[in-house]
């Protein structure tokens, strides 16, 4: 039986695809100037250490935190914020990575494909600390944070740009797959290797098997939607110490015909990029301020708070209301318009549904909303069962357009009577770049709620001190000032 036609004999070691060419020469050349990026970058580390260390009160992801086996403290390792660990860099990299984004509280991107750049922070720490401790003991200069605030940019950006006209969702990919070429591609800088050894490390990140997306969405949404970004750095971290220590590359790991990531998985001739990376996407990215819920419900969470509001001054109660209209962009038709029952945290972080009736009934949505004991509330499975989604083709538009990027939703509520009241429309969360002076006060009130309930009051004064101006923070040796954080049990 002869070969089909479709399979290349020619054993000819091409040059590496550009993707991965155009990686490397951006992680080692690019010199970040903008004032804006390395400002956000500042907020973007504080926000993601708080949202770490908040997730630290639930004991579903403590479960999953530590040494693979108890006890063991890797001497020079890499602490974990807010706990005792100290553990080796892939370890590190899982507990750091899965704590971050446990509660779907940091940062978000949003475009062809949707993620979290922040997510990156997990192998980035991880690997800047543990170096920073082993080049100490070995009496040798430790990385700043000012390294972790321009790896941040970098894997923001190279996330960020991958995102922007690439939809892996729709070939069934979680996005998770770009936290590991990012994360891989910028501890390697970290690590010391080269150009070449970089352009090795992402193509093993490519071909590294990636996960799909079904632990996101109905019927089998569940807490791995909270871990998958740990385990994406973790494995980052593992390739690039690999090709340290000598593993080579896989040059066409796109773009080998019938073996390839784009003939296999990507099901196209090709990644297609909108703009050239530079630190578009750290100056652009979109924080989580008001409230922990899956990035395209959060203008639908507070259209809902101010309709809380307007109920309570006609006298009137969810318990009047007849239906609910939310008029929403196509991404979140797809992600967290959800019917039925909600089987767990991870189920109702992702519905919107859910995320408008609790405001609406109670005036609040916080990360103690999505137990079960709030979710056993009968209104809230009453009040969804009113509710109608239907898309916006103008908010599905703006949501992909370069100089706009909303997150819309409007919300319009009929009662029983037969009143029907205005609409609410909100296209910009608080935590976009629109709205970022108004934004930024309350992100640090987010910081500072998080670390004192965790770390006390003492000890958030002293972070605060050292991280309050990119210059201060910025010079400070990363094993130091993650000290800050760690705690002695």
């Amino acid at each position: 039986m002869s070969a089909p036609a479709s399979i290349v004999k020619q054993n000819v070691r091409p040059e590496p695809d550009q993707v991965l060419q155009d990686i490397a020469d951006y992680v080692h050349n690019y010199e970040i100037t903008s004032p804006l990026a390395w400002e956000t970058a500042r907020l973007c580390l504080i926000d993601t250490l708080g949202c770490g260390l908040e997730a630290l009160n639930f004991e579903q992801c403590t479960n999953l935190l530590g040494p693979v086996v108890e006890g063991t403290t890797v001497p020079n390792g890499t602490r974990v914020p807010g706990t005792p660990y100290q553990l080796d860099p892939i370890r590190g990299a899982f507990n750091i990575g899965t704590a971050i984004r446990w509660l779907d509280y940091n940062d978000c991107w949003l475009a062809a494909e949707w993620g979290h750049p922040s997510d990156n922070l997990g192998g980035i720490l991880a690997v800047a600390d543990w170096l920073a401790r082993t080049n100490k003991a070995k009496g040798l200069p430790a990385p700043k944070v000012k390294d972790v605030l321009e790896a941040m940019i970098k894997a923001h950006e190279i996330q960020g740009c991958l995102a922007l006209e690439n939809s892996f969702n729709r070939v069934g990919l979680d996005h998770v797959v770009l936290v590991k070429v990012a994360t891989t591609a910028v501890v390697s800088k970290i690590l010391g290797l080269n150009r070449e050894q970089t352009i090795d490390a992402v193509s093993q990140a490519w071909v590294d098997g990636q996960s799909l997306r079904t632990y996101r969405h109905v019927p089998n949404t569940m807490s791995r939607k909270s871990w998958a970004a740990g385990d994406a750095c973790s494995r980052a971290v593992n390739l690039a110490l690999l090709v340290k220590n000598g593993v080579g590359g896989i040059p066409s790991v796109l773009t080998a015909k019938t073996w390839g990531f784009y003939d296999v998985l990507f099901k196209t001739e090709g990644f297609k990029f909108q703009r050239p990376y530079g630190s578009y996407v750290m100056e652009n990215v979109l924080f989580k301020i008001s409230y922990p819920a899956e990035f395209h419900s959060q203008t639908a969470c507070e259209a809902a708070m101010t309709l809380h509001h307007e109920l309570k001054k006609i006298g009137k109660t969810t318990d009047d209301i007849a239906s609910i209209r939310i008029r929403t962009q196509e991404a979140a038709i797809r992600i967290i318009d959800k019917k039925g029952p909600l089987n767990n945290y991870a189920d109702r972080d992702h519905c919107i549904q859910y995320m408008v009736a609790v405001p609406l009934i109670y005036g609040r949505l916080t990360t103690q909303d999505y137990s079960d004991e709030v979710a056993s509330d009968s209104r809230i499975d009453a009040l969804r069962e009113k509710m109608e989604c239907v898309e916006d083709k103008t908010y599905s538009l703006e949501y992909h357009a370069p100089d706009k990027r909303s997150i819309g939703n409007a919300i319009q509520i009929t009662l029983k009577d037969g009143t029907i009241m205005d609409e609410v429309a909100v296209e910009y969360p608080v935590g976009h770049k629109f709205r970022r002076s108004e934004g930024i006060p309350l992100l640090l009130e987010k910081f500072e709620r998080h670390v004192t309930k965790r770390l006390g009051k003492e000890k958030f004064d002293a972070i605060m001190n050292a991280s309050k101006e990119l210059d201060d923070i910025s010079g400070k040796d990363v094993d130091e000032y993650v000290d800050l954080y760690v705690t002695k049990e």
